[in-house]
């Protein structure tokens, strides 16, 4: 059992404000309050879902043949099927299934991969289950590609994956693996009549160190973003693989990496362009770009069948508030109505701001009228649910933290990682929020906003007051955060 916290009110405290702000060349996508009104449905809820789930079709290759064989199950090993049923196991509301790909994969996904989604979706009936792809990323690393869903979504991903997946031709073709041909994928499917989503995967896995980026770079993201700003719209902030120190006894390996971070480790189970204030995450929210976080299992094999990998949902969820269909679940994806956690830490987490009369929650923008001498007012509400999470543990939040960066428009050095604006504004425990059975809510007003800004929460069940590099060995189940996506504030 949780024990009771005390319900003290907050006390307020002031944000001194800094230096003006340069002058703008940016759209922030400013949404007025009846426009945001509208566009939240009356039944949205917070809905849990993966969208990066791979199954017996992310294949093997028998390179003797030519051109190579598929070996189903030669890489994950799970029917789709079997994905989907331990999705709603472990409380998933959506799923997206991700096979990556290889020689004339786009055919293996086509008339192998797709028939099963198909199965999956009569058998798991009250799963929303997308078609979707890991995307070999021209000169990048993989990506989660989500298909709308209509009658032509198998169609649609055979177009994408044969004209433009870096690893799709036999021979392989040295003009696929380049940042024009991404480019060029980008334009194509932004000009979809219904275009996908696309988020970076495990971004930082190659990097060999601090802000020392391998495969993916924020250059990349930024060419990406700009060419389809409806389609690259954000990345993993907590990669998957995070059982990769647990052996199939449930004892710890030594020598086992949270999400096969090899060189540079990820900080509480999260990458370090997402983990670090003021880093890659805060420095693209600071040019105003609507860049999104997610959470993923990256499910091959779990970890009980000797593999680094938890089913999707056991371990680390994406919340997106929606109504629990295809089209608004996707919808939610690309605008950041989303929050991430691990663990089960939370399983609802709404944040706004309010300025005389407007308001804007997670992934909107915040009006703020008389230039600088208003007050916003920032509501934290999240559920801290008294219930085991898959671990058979009850965690709970220990601490919450608000996060502040001005934006100061698009960045000259494109390479730029860093944001100095950005920093915790405000730390809250249970000595400064209140308690309402599983619901715990905060308030704290930022004091004459006089600046372009966005705001954003994080919160934990450790004591650390950064999330510090997880060492080989570590129980994950232990270090647990949850991260909501950003409010963009802007002066009218």
């Amino acid at each position: 059992m949780k024990l009771n916290r005390k319900a003290i009110p907050l006390l307020a405290v002031s944000l001194l404000t800094t230096a003006a702000l340069a002058s703008q060349s940016f759209d922030l996508g400013l949404t007025a309050p009846t426009a945001q009104a509208k566009s939240m449905k009356k039944e949205a809820s917070w809905l849990a879902g993966d969208h990066h789930v791979h199954s017996e079709w992310s294949v093997g290759w028998d390179n003797s043949t030519n051109p190579p064989t598929a070996i189903r199950g030669g890489d994950a090993i799970y029917p789709i099927t079997k994905n989907a049923q331990m999705a709603k196991q472990y409380g998933l509301d959506w799923m997206v299934s991700t096979d990556h790909g290889g020689p004339n994969h786009s055919k293996v996904n086509l008339e192998q991969a797709y028939p099963e989604v198909l199965k999956a979706r009569e058998a798991v009936p009250d799963l929303t289950l997308f078609y979707g792809m890991e995307f070999d990323t021209p000169a990048a690393d993989h990506s989660s590609l989500i298909i709308p869903k209509s009658k032509d979504e198998s169609q649609t991903l055979y177009n994408i994956e044969s004209k433009f997946n870096k690893r799709d031709p036999h021979p392989s073709d040295p003009q696929r693996d380049t940042e024009a041909n991404m480019i060029d994928a980008l334009n194509y499917m932004k000009n979809l009549v219904e275009p996908p989503v696309l988020f970076a995967n495990h971004p930082a896995r190659s990097a060999n160190g601090e802000a020392a980026w391998g495969q993916d770079t924020p250059q990349e993201f930024r060419n990406w973003n700009d060419t389809a700003p409806n389609v690259s719209v954000g990345m993993e902030g907590a990669p998957g693989h995070q059982a990769g120190a647990i052996n199939p006894d449930g004892s710890l390996d030594p020598k086992g990496a949270r999400g096969g971070y090899g060189n540079f480790a990820t900080m509480g189970g999260f990458d370090q362009m997402s983990a670090k204030v003021g880093g890659l995450w805060d420095s693209m929210l600071g040019e105003g770009r609507h860049w999104w976080i997610t959470s993923t299992s990256d499910s091959h094999r779990n970890w009980r069948d000797g593999g680094s990998d938890f089913w999707p949902g056991e371990y680390s969820k994406t919340y997106v508030k929606a109504e629990n269909t295809y089209a608004d679940i996707l919808d939610g994806l690309r605008k950041g109505r989303v929050f991430v956690t691990t663990g089960a830490l939370v399983t609802e987490l709404d944040v706004t701001a309010k300025s005389k009369g407007n308001n804007a929650s997670i992934g909107e923008t915040l009006a703020i009228k008389d230039n600088g001498k208003s007050d916003v007012t920032v509501t934290i509400t999240f559920k801290d649910p008294n219930a085991n999470n898959s671990h058979g543990d009850n965690p709970s939040v220990k601490r919450v933290d608000l996060i502040m960066g001005e934006i100061t428009g698009k960045v000259e050095d494109r390479s730029t990682a860093f944001n100095p604006t950005t920093k915790v504004v405000a730390r809250f425990d249970e000595n400064t929020w209140k308690q309402k059975g599983e619901y715990i809510t905060i308030t704290y007003k930022l004091n004459h906003v006089d600046k372009d800004s966005y705001i954003r929460v994080r919160g934990t069940n450790t004591d650390e007051l950064e999330p510090s590099l997880d060492p080989k060995g570590e129980d994950p189940w232990t270090d647990l955060w949850f991260y909501s996506n950003p409010i963009f504030m802007k002066l009218k």
